[in-house]
């Protein structure tokens, strides 16, 4: 019988359980975000089933053919945005998703607040930090947090709740997640939204309180053309 969504899962969750086990860490600590990017309504299903309620989109038009024809079936669905966000689509972004990840430019935040103030929706957001200084990446630097958290919160208003960031592929996680939570810590900042199926033990032995899961639980992932 081949593995099912719901059997990796079910893994996932004992794993991310063993690691908070072994680094002194609650069972609650750490919320796992199921990143169900470029998979349909029918493969998201099972995993609802199973009592997952927290999950991950990368493109605010995809979130919104799927979601919300799921949220009229299930209830307590929490919907994260994970994915590089346009100004123009923030409208969009704010109605669909209960919090974003990615802010990373002042555009996004000062679009993001007016949207948040016209729909009476503010949400929890988390600065996405560029830990690798990758050119083609989206994310703030690391040498530029500080500021870029003072303008967010005192300037534009923002409820900033933590950071998040992407390790290069090709370079240890560990640094990365480090970084992350030195800068969260210098802000008194308690989230830290790191760590994906190849590192989420790894990041939640560096104080990740939300792990991106996609293909550990979903399988392989078919890109568009």
């Amino acid at each position: 019988m081949s593995e099912t969504a719901t059997d990796r899962l079910n893994q996932v969750r004992d794993d991310i359980s063993a690691a908070l086990r072994e680094h002194g860490r609650g069972q609650t600590d750490a919320d796992l975000v199921a990143v169900s990017k470029t998979f349909p309504v029918e493969d998201i299903r099972p995993v609802l089933d199973a009592g997952q309620r927290i999950f991950g989109e990368n493109r605010v038009q995809e979130a919104m053919a799927k979601w919300p024809l799921l949220r009229e079936d299930y209830q307590d669905i929490e919907l994260h945005l994970i994915g590089p966000l346009q100004s123009n689509k923030s409208k969009e972004a704010v109605a669909t998703f209960d919090v974003i990840h990615t802010i990373d430019r002042e555009k996004i935040a000062k679009a993001l607040k007016s949207e948040m103030d016209k729909q009476d929706r503010q949400l929890p957001c988390f600065i996405q930090v560029n830990t690798g200084d990758e050119p083609q990446k989206a994310g703030i630097a690391a040498t530029e947090v500080d500021a870029f958290l003072s303008f967010c919160r005192e300037d534009v208003g923002l409820d900033i709740i933590g950071l998040m960031c992407i390790p290069p592929v090709d370079e240890a996680p560990g640094p990365h997640f480090a970084l992350l939570e030195k800068i969260a810590k210098r802000n008194g900042l308690e989230k830290l939204s790191m760590g994906m199926s190849s590192d989420y033990e790894t990041a939640i032995s560096f104080g990740a309180t939300h792990v991106r899961v996609g293909s550990a639980i979903f399988g392989h992932r078919d890109y568009p053309a």
